[in-house]
């Protein structure tokens, strides 16, 4: 279904959106992997821009797709990532740790995915509650004797989540925040689920990262909005809720890990929270012109790429694929790569195997692909993932071959 899209106006504070971050031009939606019998079909390409709001300085895109046409049959299995499900479960030892759970509590994860998180916890016979809108993902969980509810979050879900299954101890969503059209609902849906004394914790990517490392290829069509800490503060108080706390995690590239409580608590907000408000108040998180050079940047990240490609393929090597993530569809399209450039990419995911990618139709098969063809150079799309994917496939360097990282520049890295 598409949602009109006329003057953007601020999705959190109503603000004409008058300022571009950057215009990575028409695109697929990212995790839409195309069918063999597909090909011949239309794709549709929606606008790819993201604005800066000069009033409370949320970086977003407009909502072109309605989140149903995204997220009810969904690609993404997070059980996938080894290092992904290594930081679920430090994190429920955690949070278990650090808010006394036990049997008598209940953590709630909002777009919980394949239960890859909500496991651990189980584990420790804590009682879970996954809310996860995409069916087919939830069918995993649900499996995997991980209690899951079909559904989007807000406040009409939360306040059936409330009176079916009661309000939550720990209520926490990884990679969700951005993927919100709605943001000020959903973040009022959290206040009515949260039990008085209870803790929210999201992660989302961190907007200053995103900006200091180039990472353009993050923004997407199913990442609505892009975070400061200083400004998702606002996003929070506006529905009475304080966030206390704040961890800087490695993870996506460098995200932030909130901690949310209700405003009647009284835990002080720690001084590492202060902190990162103030440094990125001294990088000028509040001032328009900190926004203006990121768009350049990213026009000659992609020509560095090219060069790198066109220059390869003149010498006759071959270029193929590692993963198939959403950055990477952003990446793929955005510099006009397709198979002309990389043969084929490779994922683990079986459901991502024998598709092709969006917009740039390029094969998706299994990672054993790669000891059968040789190829000389592995291009690393999940980049966030550089270390587990080398790895993997170290034995790359029996023939030779190199790993290319695009991001935040380009590097040509050898097996090791």
């Amino acid at each position: 279904m598409t949602v009109e899209n006329t003057a953007p106006a601020c999705r959190f504070c109503d603000a004409e959106l008058r300022h571009s971050l950057v215009d990575l031009g028409m695109s697929p939606l990212c995790n839409t992997q195309v069918e063999p019998h597909q090909l011949n079909h239309m794709e549709p390409f929606y606008p790819l821009h993201a604005y800066v709001c000069e009033k409370c300085f949320l970086v977003q895109l407009g909502e072109f797709v309605s989140p149903d046409a995204i997220f009810s049959d969904y690609a993404y299995f997070s059980s996938y990532s080894d290092s992904w499900v290594q930081h679920a479960k430090r994190y429920a030892d955690m949070a278990a740790e650090r808010f006394k759970l036990g049997a008598d509590s209940k953590v709630m994860e909002i777009a919980s995915n394949d239960g890859y998180l909500l496991q651990h916890f189980v584990a420790k016979k804590i009682p879970v509650l996954g809310i996860e809108p995409a069916a087919n993902v939830a069918k995993v969980a649900v499996e995997k004797g991980i209690p899951t509810t079909v559904r989007f979050f807000g406040t009409e879900s939360a306040k059936q989540i409330l009176q079916e299954h009661g309000p939550a101890d720990l209520l926490l969503g990884n990679n969700v925040l951005a993927h919100v059209p709605k943001l000020n609902d959903f973040v009022a849906g959290m206040k009515i689920l949260l039990k008085p004394g209870g803790t929210i914790t999201m992660e989302f990517p961190h907007l200053m990262r995103l900006m200091e490392e180039n990472q353009f290829d993050t923004i997407y069509h199913e990442h609505f909005s892009y975070f400061s800490f200083f400004t998702v503060q606002k996003v929070f108080a506006r529905q009475g809720l304080v966030l206390f706390d704040v961890e800087e995690l490695p993870t996506h590239g460098g995200s932030l890990r909130i901690f949310g409580r209700h405003a009647e608590d009284s835990r002080p907000v720690t001084e590492r929270a202060k902190e990162l408000t103030a440094r990125e108040l001294a990088k000028g998180v509040d001032k328009m012109e900190s926004y203006s050079s990121f768009g350049e940047q990213v026009r000659q990240t992609k020509r560095k790429l090219l060069d790198f490609m066109i220059k390869a393929k003149n010498e006759g090597k071959t270029i193929v694929g590692y993963g198939a993530p959403g950055k990477g569809n952003t990446l793929l399209n955005y510099c006009g790569i397709r198979e002309d450039f990389v043969k084929y990419t490779v994922d683990r995911s079986p459901y991502k195997q024998g598709r092709y990618t969006p917009g740039t139709r390029i094969p998706i098969l299994s990672p054993d692909e790669i000891r059968q063809t040789k190829p000389d150079y592995l291009l690393i799309l999940p980049w966030n993932l550089k270390d587990e994917v080398m790895r993997q496939m170290a034995y790359i360097r029996e023939w030779g071959g190199q790993f290319v990282v695009p991001i935040p520049e380009v590097a040509v890295l050898a097996g090791s």
